[in-house]
């Protein structure tokens, strides 16, 4: 088999589990050496394993996507392991402690904001930069279709996941003329260890079959192949929301769920 991203690199962050963990290991798959960042290390170090145990190349950076310094040493390894950065999937993201507007913490909304939306910031900043040098990449921001929507008792987590479609915007139109083509993906009703809890609450109470046009959930590969299709494959596409739901939000089929 052709592996068609030989000799190319690619960092993902958030890459312990979840969708993080299967574009780590859809990229290797197809020949790319990896970086893999997060908070947690036990998780990031057991994606790097699975990847080399399978013949690929990745190396783990414990890194919090808050901090400056923390961000550059992960594009820094990328550049002193593998040579340079092609390709990047800011993945990391928390949810959050649901709480209605009035009664969300300010600790609840800077952790969220700060790892959600700076942190995607952050890691553009750096990974641009090594990339301009490089002569060109391809980035993809995870956002979500609660990047396109509401959703009742998590406004910061609304409000990051809206902010990484409008930075994703303007970091196209920025840099596209210099070959870097900037886009989001917008995951649906995708079981991870995040968002698990939800959807079995949301299923518990019937609601979560009929608000999918296909019928069920997505899968963390699912959204694993969009991502490598917007690096590798998507030529003349930048400064776009890819939505990777299986119809959940071209509309209704039955009645919206109820807040709460």
């Amino acid at each position: 088999m052709v592996e068609r991203l030989e000799g190319k690199v690619a960092i993902v962050t958030g890459g312990a589990s979840g969708i993080g963990q299967a574009t780590a290991l859809a990229f290797a798959r197809e020949g790319a050496k990896l970086v893999v960042a997060d908070v947690d290390s036990e998780g990031g170090k057991e994606t790097v394993s699975l990847i080399n145990a399978a013949g690929g190349g990745a190396v783990f950076v414990e890194s919090d996507v808050r901090s400056p310094d923390q961000v550059e040493a992960i594009v820094s390894k990328a550049v002193e392991t593998y040579g340079g950065l092609d390709y990047a999937f800011n993945n990391a993201g928390v949810l959050g402690t649901r709480a209605s507007t009035t009664d969300c913490s300010t600790e609840n909304w800077e952790h969220v904001v700060g790892v959600n939306l700076t942190g995607v910031w952050l890691c553009m900043k750096y990974e641009i930069s090594e990339m301009l040098r490089r002569g060109g990449g391809a980035i993809v921001n995870n956002s979500s279709i609660e990047g396109l929507r509401g959703l009742p008792g998590f406004g910061p987590y609304v409000a990051s996941k809206h902010g990484v479609i409008g930075l994703t915007r303007a970091a196209a139109l920025e840099f596209g003329p210099h070959g870097i083509r900037i886009n989001a993906v917008c995951p649906g009703t995708i079981p991870t260890p995040m968002n698990q809890p939800h959807i079995r609450e949301r299923e518990g109470a019937g609601r979560e079959g009929p608000r999918i046009a296909m019928g069920r959930t997505g899968s963390t590969g699912e959204v694993a192949d969009a991502v490598l299709w917007l690096c590798s494959g998507a030529s003349f596409v930048t400064g776009s929301s890819l939505v990777v739901d299986g119809g959940e939000t071209a509309g209704w089929l039955s009645q919206p769920p109820r807040p709460g």
